[in-house]
């Protein structure tokens, strides 16, 4: 097991390397550019796009590990595909949120179902409302992930992180039936890093935040369905873009801003115009990961009711709303003082 872990995940890594590096070529012969702009975290043109070697690298090493029917991880593949695709046309020329909607909403939809092959619930009603669960959180996560890549690594840290503890806590005894697929996502986000992070030679762009979204939310769904802990661990492990998400809709929906437009008011972004580097800004997400996140999460994994695992999600939640919001009066106090 050990080997086959090893050339399992380096498969990945190494196929999601390569592929990034055509992506660019690409891009460039392409002129598949992002420039700099007022609602931009960066200074020069950037070839986009690069998301889909980590695309590539999952359907074609990490989903063949779940240890599923072939048919099953067939129809996962077309799920996250459908939203890489939608995402890649997005990328070469813009869609309207309509359209991306239209193509979000189906593969959400096509998770429920895979599901509900799995365990059926009893009564109509809860098989109703879990779909619609499952519809809302998934397409939530598509677009808040594509929300949260606006700087160098952030995303792709941020997937890394989740993917690898998902593959250690099932080590610690809280199983998801996922097999080896969750290590060699990791390892397919670790081989585009150094594309990305610190310095960024491409980037991601909509083909591989959407597509990592919908990746995200159908690992911790999986797992969720199989044992009910994983809900307070999901929340655990997606804590820092969650809050950050969610909260800077809040805000700019209470301050009757179009909070459905692109604008440049998320945590990280108030951070780096406020003068922090884009590596220190991922720093500190990291460290709120591994400082904080990992040693709740490691809790809710270790007891088997899911009452400590709830405990540990309101207080890791009231903790990060109330940083955020320090963190922003802080920013903005900076740059009033500046000024």
């Amino acid at each position: 097991m050990d080997t086959e872990f090893a050339l399992r995940c380096a498969a990945a890594l190494l196929t999601a390397a390569a592929a990034t590096e055509l992506s660019i070529r690409y891009a460039l012969r392409r002129q598949l550019l992002d420039l700099p702009g007022q609602r931009r975290s960066h200074r020069l043109p950037t070839p986009r796009g690069g998301g889909i070697a980590i695309v590539i690298a999952v359907l074609g090493c990490a989903l063949p590990l779940l240890p599923l029917s072939l048919p099953f991880r067939w129809l996962l593949g077309v799920a996250v595909g459908a939203v890489a695709a939608v995402g890649w046309w997005d990328d070469h020329r813009p869609l309207s949120a309509r359209a991306r909607l239209a193509i979000q909403a189906p593969a959400a939809l096509l998770l429920a179902y895979l599901l509900l092959q799995l365990q059926m619930p009893a009564g109509l009603l809860v098989v109703a409302a879990l779909m619609v669960l499952v519809l809302l959180s998934t397409m939530w996560s598509i677009n808040l992930h594509n929300f949260m890549d606006g700087i160098n690594g952030l995303l792709t840290l941020q997937a890394s992180w989740m993917f690898a503890l998902i593959a250690v806590l099932g080590e610690c005894g809280l199983p998801h039936g996922l097999g080896l697929a969750p290590a060699a996502m990791a390892a397919a986000c670790l081989g585009f890093l150094p594309f990305n992070f610190p310095r960024a030679r491409v980037f991601m762009g909509d083909v591989g935040s959407g597509a990592l979204g919908m990746l995200i939310a159908a690992v911790l769904w999986l797992a969720a369905w199989r044992e009910p802990r994983w809900i307070a661990v999901g929340l655990l492990l997606g804590s820092s873009f969650f809050i950050d998400a969610t909260a800077t809709l809040l805000s700019r929906y209470w301050r009757g801003r179009r909070w459905y437009s692109a604008h440049r008011e998320h945590l990280y972004q108030w951070l780096v115009r406020g003068g922090r580097s884009h590596a220190r800004v991922v720093g500190y997400y990291m460290a709120w990961n591994g400082l904080l996140i990992a040693p709740l999460s490691l809790v809710a994994a270790r007891n088997e009711s899911l009452w400590p695992g709830l405990a540990a999600v309101v207080v890791a939640y009231v903790a990060g709303s109330v940083l955020w919001w320090r963190a922003r009066l802080a920013v903005l106090a900076g740059a009033r003082h500046r000024a």
